[in-house]
């Protein structure tokens, strides 16, 4: 056994939080981060004397670690602030694991909060100062409307290598308003057809806007623990089977092939620490920014061949009723997306294996994997979660 298969099942998540989904009704995205995590500790039957790890990150604020620690009132022990985009949270897994099992801290805060859709500070102004921090010199010149250039690059790509179509994007995007009608929670929950999609305004060809994730505001936040000290709390258990991240570019005009993503790598990294294949995951959540995306992550993450992914999701096949539910609580496309959606995989995922869902739950749900997506097609992480009965 290497040193990644012995920390199989070695931390659980025992605690899930989420705060001002939609909107944020005049609070700071440190506010509505401080409300999730709050709710995120008491879940985990503990306090915030109790947290002494924190993992955060944020698209605006370069050293947001330091704020949310002293906002929260912590002196962690363990802090981890690497920003990889939407996929962060789930790539903080395996260093908090690591400083767990290190015994360099006992309780991991993973924490994010983002008023997107309501801050005072321009998106314009967002854009200009990310473009500083963040150049992309191959791209910037030509001035693209990102990040949906470069998704739209991609999705014309597949469409033209594989003959993947529209109406299959748009089976995305309706399985995901689907599983949001099934859930409060979401913020967008009216009926979505395969023709209201296709008729939707165009936004960059061929992704219209019922292709595009929401904007909104929101905060999630889970807590993670040493397996053994997990067994004392009041929730049922969530262990982390596999994790894995991989990052082979960041502008989407140096990927080696437009249509496959490092998630073939973070994907079969994760799911041989996991121990397990595909067939065994019972729900899946993927990064959904764009219908592209769920059809690229499926075939790098082996539920599919390469090429595949369109035939894949037709016939409703990943939505409610269908072969292989994914994104069940109506992803980034329907449920939420505030800047960085990773965050809110996770909490579905323990959600589903916790049998929290009520009318969207999956039954007999037990083996989740999870992915996540940063940047344009650029950071890719991966997880793999486990009931106790499959940890």
């Amino acid at each position: 056994m290497n040193t990644l298969d012995a920390l199989r099942s070695k931390a659980a998540i025992v605690g899930v939080g989420v705060a001002g989904l939609g909107e944020a009704h005049g609070y700071t995205e440190l506010e509505i981060l401080a409300q999730a995590a709050t709710k995120a500790v008491a879940d985990a039957g503990l306090s915030m004397r109790d947290i002494d790890g924190v993992a955060t990150c944020s698209s605006s604020a370069t050293m947001w670690g330091m704020p949310v620690v002293e906002y929260l009132g912590l002196r962690p022990q363990f802090i981890e602030s690497t920003m990889l985009g939407g996929s962060s949270f789930l790539a903080h897994l395996l260093p908090a694991i690591l400083a767990l099992e290190s015994g360099q801290c006992n309780a991991v805060l993973v924490c994010y909060g983002s008023t997107q859709r309501t801050a005072t500070f321009g998106r314009k102004e967002g854009v200009k100062a990310r473009t500083l921090l963040d150049p992309q010199p191959f791209e910037q010149p030509y001035a693209p409307i990102q990040p949906i250039t470069s998704y739209a690059l991609a999705a014309q790509r597949h469409m033209h290598e594989f003959g993947t179509t529209r109406r299959q994007l748009a089976e995305v995007a309706v399985a995901a308003r689907k599983w949001a009608q099934l859930n409060s929670e979401a913020v967008m929950r009216d009926p979505l057809s395969i023709e209201d999609v296709l008729n939707a305004r165009m936004v960059s060809d061929p992704l219209s806007v019922r292709d595009c994730c929401l904007v909104t505001d929101g905060a999630g936040a889970y807590v993670l623990v040493r397996s053994d000290k997990a067994k004392d709390l009041p929730r049922k258990p969530v262990y982390v089977r596999g994790s894995a991240t991989a990052v082979w570019n960041r502008q989407i005009s140096s990927m080696k092939d437009l249509t496959t993503t490092a998630a073939a790598e973070s994907g079969a990294r994760a799911l041989s620490m996991a121990g397990v294949g595909v067939s065994d995951i019972d729900v899946v959540q993927l990064y959904d920014a764009f219908t592209i995306n769920p059809i690229l992550f499926l075939e790098d993450l082996g539920f599919c061949k390469k090429g595949e992914g369109g035939s894949f999701v037709e016939g409703g096949a990943i939505a409610p009723g269908g072969r292989l539910p994914v994104n069940t609580n109506g992803g980034g496309l329907s449920c939420v997306h505030p800047g960085m959606y990773g965050i809110f995989l996770l909490i579905e995922a323990v959600r589903q294996l916790r049998g929290d869902c009520g009318e969207r739950q999956v039954a007999g749900a037990e083996l989740a994997l999870v992915h996540g997506n940063g940047g344009t097609l650029s950071s890719q992480s991966t997880a793999v979660l486990a009931t106790e009965s499959r940890c």
